[in-house]
């Protein structure tokens, strides 16, 4: 009986065990719920509304989640919000759609900074695989991973200018944000308020100038006379350890004034000929000097310019008519032409149509003083070689650019390369030299440098008339392909861009008929062909 009462213990103890370890199984350790995932087929037309169903859920998006603005909290969204009229023609259909869903196409982020690897938040960075619950009106991040237009990210290489040869002269083009040196007024608003402020302004700006390190700087909003100007040219020289020195219009310092201006490096280039002002509109803002390459003796025209700004009252055809382009229009239009016709009388004169006009004009890339010059058979750089991407000033959260680079179709073929080094305009506006202790190059104006890459030579031919035009996608293939784009004389490219800017691909085309497999991605792609020293842009739809 004893031995019996033992056994049947024992078998008792091994079913409770058993019951006890599918308990452990199915209750302790039951799987975790599926995760939502949100995938944006379309990010140029997503808006906030569709997160409505997911509301008091976890979700992941499996879009990367751009942060449009930094005002009054960080906000986010598939794709960056640029200024209507950069894109689309002034008060037509599309740019009222597009201002519709500027309105609506990005979403507020909380708690987010543990995770964000730098105490400067800026635009343009993006999250991928972001994991946030959803509310109304906001979104409270959980994990996710921060890449792209980091400081770090800029820090090290100034943006290349070379798309398919390397370049002997380098230009840049920049608002310096009223860099003033003397003569401050608190009252106005405009600049330092005193000298202590401007040597804060003038460590940030002379760094970002030495990190450019350009041959030739066609520099705004500067104090009217020379003292601001040569003291940018001598932190040049002490900064880089090359000779720089500045062209003289002549002028004495009048307040709180600026004015427009040239500082070169007298060991690449050299003047050719006197200083030509534009005497449209606002004095002393619209120069023109011929510069000459010492090494090759080579010439072009450099026009730098600061048109008339958007704000302030005006009436007459000057008013603001609503559509985008702000107050003062027709005033920029006319001191567009006046550009013109100084280049016209200027190129005659020299016996040479090239010339490259830079500058803060004002005006996005649709607006009415820019078509006036593309209207003239010039060329928008920007647009040329960076697709609807490119942008070097934001505004209300939204990006665009009121800095250009326009050359003569002379000159185009003998343009290597531009871009915006983003170095400002994303940045929030805490860390200006007048609210925090930050002594980067980081901020030290409201707009972005502009940078062109010049290999010039008179001999260079562009070819209007190539037909690149019949080319398209592989009916029913994961291909798109490229033909008659092969120019046997010079390296031709593509490359291929998300209609948010993002490059996805690129690369040498080697062949006239190219195959180029499609990159995963819905929506619109853009296709920017470079070939025969010109390039051609192209949009398809990726299903």
């Amino acid at each position: 009986m004893a031995i019996n009462t033992i056994k049947k213990s024992a078998t008792m103890r091994k079913i409770v065990s058993y019951s006890l370890v599918i308990c452990w199984i199915f209750v302790g350790y039951s799987p975790a719920l599926a995760q939502t995932h949100i995938t944006i087929k379309n990010p140029q037309t997503w808006t906030v509304a569709e997160l409505k169903p997911y509301i008091g859920q976890t979700v992941i998006f499996d879009n990367p989640m751009y942060i449009c603005s930094t005002l009054s909290g960080v906000y986010i969204g598939p794709r960056r919000l640029f200024t209507p009229t950069n894109q689309v023609l002034p008060g037509s259909l599309e740019y009222r759609n597009l201002l519709t869903l500027n309105s609506t196409g990005s979403i507020r982020l909380e708690n987010y900074a543990s995770s964000y690897p730098e105490p400067q938040i800026r635009t343009g960075v993006k999250v991928y695989n972001l994991q946030a619950k959803v509310y109304a009106d906001y979104l409270v991040m959980e994990s996710g991973e921060w890449r792209g237009n980091l400081r770090k990210d800029l820090e090290n290489e100034v943006p290349s200018v070379d798309i398919y040869d390397d370049h002997r002269l380098l230009i840049c083009g920049m608002n310096l944000e009223y860099y003033l040196n003397q003569q401050y007024d608190p009252s106005s608003g405009m600049g330092p308020a005193n000298d202590h402020e401007h040597q804060a302004q003038r460590a940030k700006v002379s760094k970002a100038l030495a990190k450019i390190n350009a041959d030739i700087y066609g520099l705004v909003e500067i104090q009217q006379g020379d003292s601001a100007i040569k003291e940018v040219a001598h932190d040049l020289a002490a900064n880089t350890g090359r000779p720089f020195r500045i062209i003289t219009d002549g002028t004495s310092s009048n307040g709180t004034y600026t004015k427009s201006g040239f500082v070169y490096c007298t060991d690449k280039v050299k003047p050719y000929g006197t200083l030509q002002e534009v005497r449209v509109g606002v004095k002393l803002r619209k120069y023109m000097q011929i510069f000459e390459e010492i090494a090759t003796g080579e010439k072009f025209i450099f026009s730098i310019n600061h048109f008339k700004a958007k704000s302030g009252n005006a009436t007459g055809a000057d008013a603001n008519k609503g559509d985008g382009q702000g107050a003062f229009n027709a005033s920029r239009v006319a001191e567009a032409c006046g550009v013109i016709d100084k280049y016209h009388a200027v190129s005659s004169a020299l016996q040479d149509e090239d010339i490259l006009i830079m500058g803060d004009l004002n005006a996005y890339a649709k607006e009415d003083p820019i078509r006036t010059f593309l209207e003239n058979g010039f060329y928008d750089l920007h647009r040329s070689f960076h697709a609807d991407s490119s942008y070097s000033y934001t505004f209300g959260g939204t990006a665009g650019y009121l800095d250009h680079a326009i050359c003569s179709a002379s000159l185009l073929g003998q343009v290597t390369g531009m871009a915006a080094y983003n170095i400002n305009s994303d940045e929030d506006d805490h860390y200006t030299y007048d609210k925090s202790s930050d002594r980067t190059m980081f901020r030290c104006s409201d707009h972005d440098p502009v940078l062109v890459g010049l290999k010039l030579d008179s001999t260079a031919i562009v070819d209007t008339n190539i037909d690149v035009a019949s080319w398209g996608l592989f009916s029913g293939e994961d291909h798109f392909y490229i033909r008659k784009a092969l120019d046997l004389d010079e390296p031709a490219y593509y490359r291929v861009y998300t209609i948010e800017g993002t490059l996805l691909e690129q690369g040498k085309i080697i062949a006239d008929e190219q195959e180029v497999k499609r990159p995963i991605y819905r929506g619109i792609l853009l296709i920017n062909i470079y070939t025969h020293k010109q390039t051609y842009q192209f949009k398809i739809i990726n299903p």
